[in-house]
Parts: structure tokens; C-alpha cells; sequence
């Protein structure tokens, strides 16, 4: 039975995940694929199961509005069966276009979307649906996010053009020191000793007293009701589930969770989490008091102490949320709006654009040529990048100002040789030679409302399950942010020195790769992007930025395009290369590999990649 325009129809058992072909959603709702991003272990090759059966599989999501049109590229898409029974749903397979021009919550589950889009409905602006939308993807994704970790946010205001950044970043705890995991450093990755403080209930419920108008208890119930009652576990989920099976049963918190009487969920059971239900109601109710200053802060302080770790209620009490203006980046006839350090994505993606830019013409980044100048652009802005850091405790300003001025992008354009490819340490300065920072996964949305107000957010816990403890009295995954920061005494595979920037202290935030962005034109809102997948990051969201707003593909074509990663050392060149769930095989086309290897670049295939986001605004004038 297939859906039919306009209306989900037909009856479906939740355990059966039944495929149509053709599906067209009207109002304002964004259907999504989930892709399970975070591997056990930590290993940077991403893969995604979404489908049982299914081997592998690109997910990802575009908007674009007024009408707000949204393409899904290459996805299954979980749909809800009707109602508000926001835990069963059934599968599509099907890349989808989809109208509105009331607003769109794109996350990477559909029942959050849905969630998001409820809170549209009763009136309310982007931030209340971003808060329902994060709690929701913690709940049913607590792979890569949930209120155990931390987060960044933008957020533009239709009405009077603002565009601010909200650092809720995990910070180290205040017992923390820079040479705290040098006896053992596999507890700096996980275990509770590699727990950051918390901070994205802090950052919701700031952006929530700015932006809000729906009650605060009002957009914690769904979440609520999906950790008390129950949800499907997806396909992605169930993976993940797999593939950290030693993990979760080495944690009683966990296995209490994903494998209750000693066996592991698989797709299509029902998982609840009581506990966290509580927590939720607890912080719905009290505020995010009860997470920072009572009863569920003392619960889960007592439960890291208890495994190990260091976290105080006095690190709870006194963390704080930076909120400041957006970095603004100006690049290629847009404004990108991102976050200032310790994100190094808004930075970066201006850096590599700027040195594109300095060849004078948009057709410089078109071609095998442009993909060689792209790889080698990407290169330099990883040998920089990791001077950044928190900005509280090292001075970023000079590294920065590098990052986002045209004159210095004029400079390094003259280093890349359109006939070659050079060594790691060409791209590196005499203080730029230090070991990069291999962030992991995490899950992004995008939301925009009737008013075009515009969210763009990124949370994490870190790598899969975080630290891989749960707290078994307040059901909260631990993030392992810790394992962001650099160490003096670690041993890294590119055999650089760690770099100082990032070194651990007190309540510092460790460097991110995440890259929420909001673009204008003209004051005019004219994207929302992100993505999720660690340091793969910046390079993705940088290519599909390129492919649309400067190459000029449609939405849909920007995301499908094959990309290509590299991470400067080892000096290889990732490209996308497998076949999705609809059949068709992405893979960067032989004669760009030729083209490359004649170059001297080290090519490998790579199993997937980063997942994008993007939303685009049909503006009031051509651009």
C-alpha cells in the first residue's frame, strides 16, 4: 500500500516498515531518514544503516522556502502512520520535494520533526520548536545527543535582523587539569572521568527566555512522553545498538536501557527510559534549576562520582551559557552567520571560500580543476584551525581575523599549484604544526517559522552512546567531551605535538568542528545549513554551500553531489563512494579521481561520509 498526495493512508503494524513510492506532504511538514552516524569505537569512517537489510546509505535533507521546498536526497523517509502517536511510524523510500509557506523543522529523525513542526502550529517561534526538537532527537537518538551533552545555536530574528550564537559547549569540569589523563589516556575518551559539564538544558532555556512563547512545560511533553511510554526503535538506533554492544553491556545504566533481561533492542522494539522521563518532567516543571541546582543535578553528580568521574554540583552551579553576536563571514556575495570559537567551522568554511574567491571567478571552484583547488584550500585551513580554541582562555583574535580576511586567503592562494599536490608540512607554518583534533558525531536540525524566523543547531554528546555510561537515577547518556580537548603527553597517529590552544583547563570548552550556519543576501534570509559527522564537518556543509550558492545547482543536486574529505594528515583524499537505499551509486566520477591522481593526490574510497542539512529561501529579488 502506497501513501497517497497529501495524506498518509493505509494501516501499518509498527514493526513493518512498508516502502511507497511516491509520497507529497503538504503544510509544513519535513519528513527525514535517519542515519545511525556515530560508530562505537570512535573510527572516523561513517556509515549508516537506516533500513533493515540495508548495508548502506546517504541521508540528508534540503529546504526551500517561500514555498518553503524540501528536497530529502537519496533517503528513507520515517513517517508518522497519523495522530499524535509520535513513536510509530512507517518507512519510505523515496527522495521527496515537499511545499510550505508556513515554516520547516528539518532533524534527523521524523518523529522530532513532527514535534518541531507541533510547536510551529500552536503559534510558536523557532526556538520553541527547537527546543521541543532537541529534547525529542536526545530521546530517540541518544547515540549522538541528548541532555547529558552540550550544543551550539544560532538564531536570526526576522524582526530585527540579529543573528546571535549560543555557546552551550560542554566545559571541563573544575577539578580538570591539563595533565589529568596522563597515566591512562583511554579514560580522556571514556568512563565517566571523560564527562564534560553539561550545558545544552542551559542553552535552551536562554534562548528560550529571549525567543519563546509557548510555556516552557508545554515543549517538554512530547519528549516526555516518548522517553515514559516508549518509541519504535529504529533501524539506525538498533545498528548502533549493535555495534556497541560490549559497550552497553559493560554499563549497567545503559543495558538497563537498550538491553533490559540481558538482550539487545533490535529494530522495530519498543525502548522507554523512566528515568529520564522524570528527569524531563523535573526540569519541565522547576526549570533548569532542577538540572543545575537540584534534585536531578544531585542524582547525576552521584552517579559520575559513583563511576568514577569528577564532576561537582558547584561545576553544575556555576556553568553559564556565552551568548554573543553571530560571527558574521563575508563570502562570495553572502553572509554567513556562524559561531566564533571554540567552533572552528564558521572560521574555516570563510577561509577556504575566501581563497576560491581570490581567483576571481566563480568558475575557479567549477571542474576537476576546482576540485583539485578546493582539496588544497581544505588543506591549509586544517593546518590553522587547530590554533583556535576557547576564546576565555587563549587569544584567538589574530587567528581568527586570519581565517576570515580576504588579503591573507590572497596570500595562500598563491601557494596552490593547479599541476600538483605538496607534503603535509607545505601547508604548515612554523605555528601551525600541531596534531589535528578528530571530533566525533553529532545531529543537527534546521528550523525556520512562518515569520522567517531561522534556527540552526548542532548537539552532541560526542562519540556514540558518549562516554558510554548512562546514570541509572536520571536515565542521562554522559557525553565524553573531554576527549575534544588535547593532551600534552598523548601519542597521535600524525605524530604532531598536541596543540597548546586546546590544552584542558577549568571550566574551558574544548574545540569543535560544528558548523550551524545561517546565510542572508541583502539582509534577506537565504539558507539555514549544518551537519553532523565530526570533523567531516566543515568540509561537507563547505561543499554543499559551493555547490549551490556558487555553482549554482539546484538544492537537490548540491547535496547529492559526491564529496571529497581530507583531514591533512594522512595526506589522502576521501571520496564518497556507495550505493544508497534507492539504488543509485554515489561516487566521484573517474575522470575527477584521474584528473586528482595526475595531481599526486592519494585517493581512497570512503563508505559514506557527513550528513547536510540545508534550507533554502526563494529571495524577494534575483540574485
Amino acid at each position: 500500500m502506497c501513501c497517497g498526495v497529501s495524506r498518509i493512508s493505509g494501516t501499518y503494524s509498527i514493526r513493518k516498515f512498508v516502502p511507497c513510492p511516491v509520497l507529497h506532504l503538504t503544510s509544513f511538514f519535513i519528513r527525514l531518514a535517519e542515519p545511525e552516524r556515530n560508530s562505537c569505537s570512535g573510527v572516523h569512517t561513517i556509515s549508516y544503516y537506516p533500513c533493515l537489510n540495508i548495508e548502506s546509505f546517504i541521508w540528508e535533507n534540503i529546504a526551500n522556502a517561500v514555498g518553503l521546498l524540501t528536497f530529502g536526497a537519496h533517503f528513507t523517509c520515517w513517517v508518522l502512520r497519523g495522530g499524535q502517536n509520535y513513536s510509530e511510524r512507517i518507512g519510505v523510500d523515496k527522495a521527496e520535494i515537499v511545499e510550505s509557506e508556513q515554516g520547516v523543522v528539518a532533524a534527523d529523525d521524523a518523529r522530532c520533526s513532527e514535534i518541531g513542526v507541533s510547536m510551529l502550529r500552536q503559534g510558536g517561534h523557532a526556538v520553541d520548536a527547537a527546543v521541543s526538537t532537541a529534547l525529542c532527537v536526545g530521546v530517540v537518538n541518544p547515540v549522538g545527543s541528548g541532555i547529558g551533552g552540550g550544543a551550539f545555536m544560532i538564531v536570526r530574528s526576522s524582526s530585527t535582523s540579529k543573528t546571535q550564537a549560543y555557546d552551550m559547549r560542554e566545559t571541563a569540569p573544575g577539578a580538570a587539569s591539563q595533565n589529568m589523563y596522563a597515566s591512562n589516556m583511554d579514560n580522556k575518551y571514556s568512563g565517566a572521568l571523560s564527562m564534560g559539564v553539561p550545558g545544552e538544558i542551559a542553552g535552551l532555556h536562554e534562548a528560550w527566555l529571549q525567543h519563546g512563547r509557548l510555556n516552557w512545560r508545554t515543549l517538554f511533553q512530547p519528549a516526555i512522553k516518548l522517553a515514559r511510554d516508549g518509541f519504535v526503535v529504529a533501524p539506525y538506533l538498533a545498528s548502533s545498538i549493535a555495534k556497541c554492544a560490549k559497550k552497553i553491556m559493560n554499563d549497567p545504566g545503559l543495558q538497563q536501557v537498550f538491553a533490559p533481561n540481558g538482550r539487545l533492542l533490535q529494530a522495530g522494539d519498543r525502548c522507554s527510559n523512566l528515568e529520564l522521563a522524570q528527569s524531563l518532567e523535573a526540569v519541565a516543571e522547576q526549570g533548569p534549576q532542577a538540572f543545575y541546582n537540584g534534585t536531578v543535578g544531585e542524582k547525576l553528580v552521584k552517579d559520575v562520582r559513583d563511576a568514577g568521574g569528577i564532576l561537582t554540583m558547584e561545576d553544575l552551579k556555576n556553568y553559564k551559557v556565552d551568548i554573543m553576536d553571530a560571527l558574521a563571514a563575508n563570502a562570495t556575495g553572502y553572509t554567513i552567520y556562524g559561531m566564533p570559537p571554540p567552533s572552528s567551522g564558521t572560521p574555516g568554511m570563510s577561509m577556504v571560500l575566501n581563497i576560491l574567491n581570490s581567483y576571481g571567478s566563480s568558475k575557479a571552484a567549477e571542474g576537476n580543476l576546482g576540485l583539485h583547488r578546493l582539496i588544497e584550500a581544505m588543506k591549509h585551513m586544517f593546518a590553522v584551525r587547530m590554533n583556535l580554541g576557547d576564546p576565555a582562555f587563549v587569544n584567538t583574535s589574530k587567528y581568527v581575523s586570519k581565517m576570515l580576511s580576504q588579503s591573507y586567503a590572497d596570500k595562500i592562494r598563491k601557494m596552490i599549484v593547479d599541476n600538483t599536490t605538496f607534503p603535509p608540512e607545505y601547508y604548515m607554518n612554523l605555528d601551525s604544526r600541531w596534531s589535528q583534533l578528530r571530533d566525533h558525531g553529532t545531529s543537527h536540525f534546521c528550523i525556520v517559522d512562518a515569520e522567517r524566523n531561522a534556527v540552526s543547531m548542532t548537539t552532541t554528546v560526542n562519540y556514540g552512546f558518549g562516554a558510554g555510561v548512562l546514570s541509572p537515577s536520571t536515565g542521562i547518556v554522559l557525553n565524553n567531551e573531554m576527549g575534544d580537548f588535547s593532551a600534552p603527553t598523548e601519542l597521535t597517529p600524525d605524530m604532531l605535538p598536541p596543540a597548546p590552544a586546546n590544552f584542558i583547563e577549568p571550566n574551558k570548552r574544548p574545540l569543535s568542528s560544528m558548523t550551524p550556519i545561517i546565510i542572508t543576501k541583502d539582509d534577506q534570509l537565504a539558507g539555514v545549513m549544518g551537519g553532523s559527522g565530526g570533523l567531516f564537518i566543515i568540509p561537507a556543509v563547505l561543499q554543499v554551500f559551493l555547490n549551490h550558492f556558487v555553482l549554482r545547482m539546484e538544492p537537490l543536486a548540491a547535496v547529492e553531489s559526491p564529496r571529497v574529505y581530507h583531514k591533512l594528515i594522512p595526506n589522502t583524499v576521501l571520496y564518497e563512494n556507495w550505493t544508497v537505499i534507492d539504488g543509485k551509486h554515489i561516487e566521484l566520477a573517474g575522470d575527477r579521481k584521474a584528473f586528482l591522481v595526475e595531481r599526486g593526490h592519494q585517493l581512497e574510497a570512503q563508505e559514506g561520509g557527513a550528513i547536510v542539512q540545508l534550507v533554502v529561501q526563494t529571495l524577494r529579488k534575483p540574485y
